[in-house]
């Protein structure tokens, strides 16, 4: 428990520092998600015992068999999806995530609206932009970004609240996350997504609000369980 209690404390400290040096000091801290997406249970046990309590997870079905019992055992837990989401697991990924992080293209923004009501857990939405044009992933290329989201705000009525995006490996980082940046002051997008434990510093520079950390919190992955 030491080496996860030591992580989030360097984390938090670091989050904090880059955060008060950054021009965005007088908002509010960004938040420290911990991708617990195949990490050994007890490990995600840890973290809540030290208090951690923002998740992010991959895939449907795995962050259902995980947290099932958690979210009854630990309070004020929030789980962000932070993986491509398929269709057929809309139904459910309203019932158990607050965010969904990957809203990517028009066909998931219709699946989730026939579903998506004042019942559903989820209640903020970001649009995954592909801000390196990258084929072999997922999300809205820049120039759609406007048809899409008056599709899903105004036509679809989904509360849709920032942008993210993960930067192509070859790039520097720093080049996409003030293209996102620019992005959500046109667009009038509170929350922005971006930033993992290679560059969450960089991100926050940027006005980055919701950090996606897992090796830097969780350690090196162990074989997983549960």
């Amino acid at each position: 428990m030491n080496n996860i209690k030591n992580n989030q404390k360097t984390l938090l400290e670091q989050i904090k520092i880059n955060h008060k040096n950054s021009f965005y000091k007088n908002e509010e801290i960004p938040k420290l998600i911990a991708v617990s997406k195949q990490q050994n249970y007890n490990k995600v046990l840890e973290a809540l015992e030290v208090g951690q309590r923002f998740f992010g997870e991959n895939k449907v079905q795995e962050a259902e068999k995980r947290w099932f019992n958690l979210l009854n055992d630990f309070d004020n837990i929030e789980l962000h999806m932070i993986g491509p989401l398929q269709s057929n697991k809309v139904k459910n990924a309203l019932k158990i995530f607050d965010y969904i992080h990957t809203l990517d293209r028009e066909s998931l923004a219709y699946e989730i609206s026939k579903h998506f009501n004042q019942q559903s857990k989820t209640k903020e939405f970001f649009i995954q932009i592909n801000t390196g044009l990258e084929k072999q992933k997922s999300g809205i290329e820049p120039k759609n970004i406007e048809n899409f989201l008056n599709l899903c705000i105004k036509k679809l009525n989904l509360p849709v609240t920032g942008l993210m995006c993960i930067p192509p490996i070859k790039d520097d980082a720093a080049i996409h996350f003030c293209f996102l940046k620019k992005l959500s002051i046109q667009y009038k997008l509170k929350n922005l997504s971006m930033g993992m434990s290679s560059d969450f510093e960089e991100a926050i520079k940027f006005g980055a609000n919701h950090l996606r950390i897992g090796s830097n919190f969780f350690g090196k992955r162990d074989n997983y369980k549960k």
